[in-house]
């Protein structure tokens, strides 16, 4: 494949540590060790999907086995880099757990192990989805793991932590990868869209950041189905929401601005006028409801806003800590129930935005 079709995000995947964007504190740690030569023998790197796991996991196969690496950073120019970046080294190992979860492929990496690396330093084993391993599967990989040859490394990747098995994740060095920032994610689609001539309007870029939930692979991955639906490359909101398929957050706010303010006419004429101006109700309630658990949470404690606002402006971030403070606790927690209650029924209802409009009443009646 040419790299002008490539997919964005494998045409800008990086190749370095100094072009991975996001999880500072995660780079200076491991890019400390590799520069001390304190390898480990097996790491977990966890979180949000499409925030770098196996990017980054591949760089630091990469970094270890550099014959003229310089710190931490891999030249990207040694037979062993080359070999790397063209998927040709069969020292790296890369196994997707959803797909080989069973014991036999387990079994056919444990034999792979056995033997010392052909050519590069180490054997390097990137597990993705690696939670998703049978039980005898996950036995199978312990029992590698409780003896590694010191030629070996194990990184697995995974998005859900909590379901490895806890035998396993103790005997790995542990790094949890964060939602990326509205700002990080804006920064690298803005070079990528220089690179590819692309022209986006500030409202369209912030409408699919907000979309990719502060995945960069899931933004690029975006950017990349607008450019094959939009080729003359000029984006405009209205063409994020049409082809990706969106609601407008900014709908949401609104929405949340006459509940708080315990408008009840507005707000059933405003999902009545937004109906027929095309608004998908299914998809609308579950956006509103996503963003009054958040609410919640701030109503709770402002210090929560990075955790639930991670990946948006700082407008975004302003405005909710605001309309928090603008309901009570019990308000907020009958409003939700009323919406999700409402969100089960939509389905079974004649009228599609019936469910919708009762809990609106019922949840701002006195």
């Amino acid at each position: 494949m040419s790299e002008n079709k490539m997919v964005l995000y494998r045409k800008y995947r990086p190749k370095s540590f100094k072009d991975f964007v996001g999880q500072e504190t995660v780079i200076k740690v491991i890019m400390n060790e590799i520069s001390s030569e304190q390898i480990s023998h097996a790491y977990l790197f966890s979180g949000h999907r499409g925030t770098g796991k196996t990017t980054l996991a591949r760089i630091f196969a990469k970094a270890i086995n550099c014959q003229n690496r310089k710190g931490a950073e891999p030249c990207n120019e040694c037979p062993s880099c080359r070999e790397i970046n063209e998927g040709r080294a069969i020292d790296l190992i890369e196994v997707d757990a959803a797909s080989n979860r069973g014991i036999e492929e387990v079994k056919s990496l444990r034999e792979n192990i056995r033997f010392a690396p052909s050519f590069l330093k180490y054997k390097v084993l990137i597990l993705d989805e690696a939670h998703q391993l049978s039980k005898d599967a996950t036995n199978a990989l312990l029992k590698i793991m409780e003896e590694p040859p010191s030629y070996a490394v194990f990184i697995l990747a995974t998005t859900e932590a909590n379901k490895m098995i806890p035998t396993v994740a103790s005997r790995c060095q542990k790094f949890n990868f964060n939602r990326l920032d509205h700002d990080i994610i804006k920064e690298k689609l803005d070079r990528i869209c220089e690179k590819e001539g692309i022209k986006m309007a500030q409202e369209a870029m912030d409408l699919l950041i907000h979309a990719a939930d502060g995945s960069l692979r899931d933004a690029e991955a975006k950017l990349n189905q607008l450019i094959s639906f939009v080729p003359e490359g000029t984006f405009t909101a209205d063409d994020v929401r049409e082809v990706l398929g969106v609601s407008d957050i900014r709908l949401v706010i609104e929405l949340v601005e006459l509940l708080a303010n315990k408008e009840k006419v507005k707000a059933i004429k405003f999902i009545s006028d937004n109906m027929e101006k095309g608004l998908d109700i299914p998809d609308f309630l579950k956006m509103t409801i996503d963003y009054l658990r958040k609410i919640m949470l701030l109503r709770i404690s402002a210090d929560l806003i990075d955790v639930v606002l991670g990946g948006e402006t700082k407008e975004m971030k302003e405005n909710a800590l605001r309309q928090a403070d603008l309901f009570e606790e019990k308000r907020l927690s009958k409003t939700l129930s009323l919406l999700m209650d409402a969100d089960n029924r939509t389905k079974y209802s004649s009228i599609i935005q019936l469910p919708f409009e009762l809990a609106i009443i019922e949840s701002l009646e006195d």
